[in-house]
């Protein structure tokens, strides 16, 4: 059903009265969408498009789930908010919830309003207890948009943001584009923590608070680690006197076939930054899970940090219910299956036909098509940091198709709902497939 008129209407109030995030403001053109359910969402025009994006790659459980819409509707009728001071049932449930989802050591979380704030206070919690200031981040890696935060992304969103100090950045494993001449994932995996060996020596062990890594990296390249690296990192730290901070925000709650991806490479951080999936966004929520060698030592101390909105009744609500209806509809489990049978298979054989891709990677609803103008220079699509003709031409031609898309720099980022069905999946790649075929000129090799 067409609303053509209304969505007139929104589309004109919104471009008067709202300022965009991450846009030259005159430029955008944005869909006006009505309503969501599942993995698609309308807009006014009646068009119907295939969520490939999951938005920012939080909506896991997908569009207006009727049992989380139900917890928000009831906790609304109850109690909608209260000052973080004051305990609530949703908060407390939504801790325990989260706390038996980490490592067995975690018993107490941090409810912040989102990633960047959850960031913001692990780098805090870890400052505090170790004494130290400097926090080492890769280049490869997005971790918000608050002022230490951002300062913390290594990609070109960080330059224009930079006046937190103590951050040093290092260069994290790569094996497509690799900084250490690698010739194996193996190979990879051990320069690069040779690598990071050496940063924490030149910068003083003794000065370093934290190394906050992306458990699999997630906007600047969705980049799974060598299958030791993890646990190399996580023996530094513990060696050093250093916290590990792992930044779950994108890659936690089911997205890559387990509840946290740090599940994949048997390591237990001191400290997991979430949000975005633990309620798949439907009301702000983020947050910090701790070891009790972080949160005992603040029993008798004061914590420095807080806000407003910390552990919303609403929000947290919202993350029972997610967390809840993903274990009773085995959701983890169907993400991991979709990402081993249909999306790694058939993205696969998408690079087979199109030698614009120059590598798939990912795992679980967590994959990459990166595209190069010629695989054995592997020169990107796009330039590092922006765009091209060719990647704004494929955007339209998969909206087109009906296809709503997460693209990146010079990738693709295939990263649907956790919810979606075999069908939908296999439709989605289909429309990638031809609109890829639209692009396929610009390849030069």
């Amino acid at each position: 059903m067409s609303n053509a008129a209304e969505g007139k209407a929104i589309y004109e109030m919104d471009r008067e009265h709202v300022f965009y995030s991450w846009s030259v403001q005159g430029s955008i053109k944005p869909l006006v969408i009505e309503s969501g359910e599942g993995s698609y969402v309308w807009d006014y025009d009646g068009n119907r498009y295939l969520d490939f994006s999951s938005q920012l790659v939080n909506t896991n459980i997908g569009h207006q789930h009727p049992k989380v819409v139900k917890a928000i509707q009831e906790q609304a009728g109850l109690l909608t908010t209260i000052s973080p001071s004051h305990s609530n049932k949703a908060r407390a449930e939504a801790a325990k919830r989260i706390s038996d989802l980490a490592p067995a050591d975690h018993k107490k979380i941090f409810f912040t309003v989102g990633g960047a704030e959850a960031v913001e206070n692990a780098v805090r919690v870890a400052r505090v207890k170790t004494g130290k200031r400097k926090v080492l981040a890769a280049y490869r890696s997005y971790h918000g948009n608050t002022g230490f935060a951002i300062n913390l992304t290594g990609e070109p969103r960080r330059w224009a943001n930079e006046y937190a100090h103590d951050i040093v950045h290092f260069m994290g494993p790569y094996l497509y584009r690799s900084e250490f001449h690698s010739t194996s994932l193996e190979e990879e995996g051990e320069r690069a923590l040779k690598h990071l060996q050496d940063v924490v020596m030149y910068e003083g062990a003794e000065t370093i608070a934290a190394i906050i890594i992306e458990t699999v990296i997630g906007t600047a390249g969705i980049i799974p680690p060598p299958p030791d690296y993890l646990a190399g990192l996580q023996k530094l730290c513990r060696d050093n006197n250093i916290a590990y901070i792992a930044d779950e925000v994108m890659a936690g709650f089911g997205r890559t076939g387990e509840w946290f991806a740090y599940q994949h490479y048997g390591v237990e951080p001191d400290i997991i930054c979430f949000a975005k999936g633990v309620n798949s966004g439907y009301v702000p929520l983020g947050g910090i899970s701790m070891s009790t060698e972080f949160s005992d030592y603040f029993e008798d101390r004061f914590y420095p940090g807080g806000l407003t909105y910390s552990g919303h009744p609403l929000a947290c609500a919202a993350a029972v219910a997610t967390i809840d209806t993903m274990k009773e509809e085995r959701i983890v489990e169907n993400a991991k299956l979709i990402g081993e049978t249909v999306l790694g298979p058939m993205l696969n054989s998408l690079a087979e036909r199109h030698p614009i891709i120059g590598e798939v990677r990912g795992l679980g609803c967590f994959w990459v098509l990166e595209l190069v103008k010629d695989r054995k220079t592997r020169e990107e699509l796009a330039p590092y940091g922006g765009s091209s003709p060719a990647m704004a031409e494929l955007g339209a031609e998969l909206r087109k198709r009906g296809l709503m898309m997460f693209l990146s720099g010079n990738r693709v980022n295939v990263v649907p709902p956790l919810v979606i069905t075999e069908v939908e999946a296999k439709d989605g790649i289909a429309r990638i497939d031809d609109a890829l075929a639209v692009i396929d000129r610009y390849y030069e090799g």
